[in-house]
């Protein structure tokens, strides 16, 4: 069993916090991803998984072993990096089968090893070549195959596609999920592209400001995001979110805007221990929201600044006041013209969260 487990983990740099008490379980065999934004501590909390750093406070077990003091050689992972680490002077038959030499391996085991390794992941045609001779594809390749030679029990990837071409990096995503499925081997996955996260990982676990703000699967970030952070950092675009004042009257329930006033009485139940007047913000996605020829109760006017074709779909900028939102229609006939128009919203799936940022329960 490979299960790992982060128990109120915190690492500090002299005055700086860069993982904040993080507790999160990574079941054997599963695909987790670590997504934030540049600095929010996931590549740290990569790190003390490897045994590349040292907690401040907090265990570490990987198995149901304690290893947070344990160096790096005695937790059994394997971790690629964002720049490959390849040794340049070495041939990719030297490279991926280095691991098993610092452990003594025989020498005619190690290239049978890392012939087979290398051809699992079809660069066993390359490996008497110099890193500097193969493509980024396949120098990622390469830095995989190194990883997976000793059969660890669990593997660390630090942003490994971030420096391929758009093209290759959906290419490597699909390999590398297949890889893992294949070998099933619990993966830990650091990355700031959601689109990566969402495609790869059974479970996400959302990090800010060295905090773990949400864990889920990909469906429940994306469809129900705990806050406004979450709903503004997963999805492209992002949800939109609209800043509005709750009345509530006799005569039903609305979202009133700088620019708008929506009809909410639908969602009337979910309203309960919010007050009149209560400062709230709408959170819709863009695929949530059409556009109308006309006004209507569950419509918001604005001003269409952009018009984006994107082959099978079209996305639609407006600006509703001083905030811009999207639009994403399920078409490839883009609509005429800029000026005003109405945005309807489907209010099944939009959400309201307080002016802090938390989730509307309901």
């Amino acid at each position: 069993m490979a299960q790992i487990t982060l128990d109120k983990v915190t690492k500090q740099f002299g005055h700086v916090i860069a993982v904040d008490d993080v507790s999160i379980c990574i079941e054997d065999g599963e695909f987790f991803a670590l997504l934030g934004p540049s600095g929010c501590g996931k590549t740290t909390t990569l790190r003390l998984i490897a045994g590349l750093e040292t907690p401040t406070a907090g265990r570490i077990l990987i198995g149901g072993r304690e290893v947070t003091d344990l160096p790096p050689r005695e937790r059994d992972v394997a971790m690629v990096f964002q720049d490959y680490a390849l040794y340049p002077h070495m041939t990719i038959l030297d490279n991926i089968g280095y691991p098993l030499k610092v452990r003594g391996v025989a020498k005619g085991e190690i290239r049978e090893r890392a012939s087979e390794a290398a051809q699992n992941l079809q660069i066993g045609h390359l490996l008497e070549r110099r890193p500097a001779q193969l493509s980024g594809g396949q120098q990622q390749r390469a830095a995989v195959a190194r990883s997976i030679v000793h059969k660890p029990q669990v593997f660390l990837f630090d942003e490994p596609l971030s420096n391929l071409d758009a093209k290759l990096r959906l290419e490597a995503r699909g390999f590398l999920k297949h890889l893992q499925h294949e070998l099933g081997v619990t993966t830990v996955y650091v990355t700031h592209d959601q689109a990566e996260a969402m495609a790869l990982a059974s479970h996400i676990a959302v990090m800010c400001a060295g905090k773990v703000v949400q864990v889920g699967t990909p469906r429940e970030v994306y469809r129900l995001p705990r806050t406004t952070f979450v709903a503004s950092f997963i999805g492209n675009p992002p949800m939109n979110l609209l800043p509005c004042r709750l009345e509530l009257g006799s005569s039903g329930a609305y979202l009133a805007g700088s620019t708008f006033r929506l009809d909410v009485t639908p969602l009337r139940p979910r309203l309960s221990g919010l007050h009149d007047g209560q400062e709230l913000i709408l959170g819709v996605r863009p695929e949530h929201l059409t556009l109308s020829e006309r006004e209507k109760p569950q419509t918001i006017p604005g001003e269409v600044y952009a018009v984006q074709p994107l082959g099978a779909e079209c996305l639609v900028t407006l600006q509703v006041g001083e905030t811009a939102i999207s639009a994403r229609l399920f078409t490839d006939e883009p609509p005429v013209g800029m000026g005003r128009a109405w945005v309807e919203v489907q209010l099944d799936r939009a959400l309201l969260y307080r002016a802090s940022g938390e989730l509307v329960e309901g």
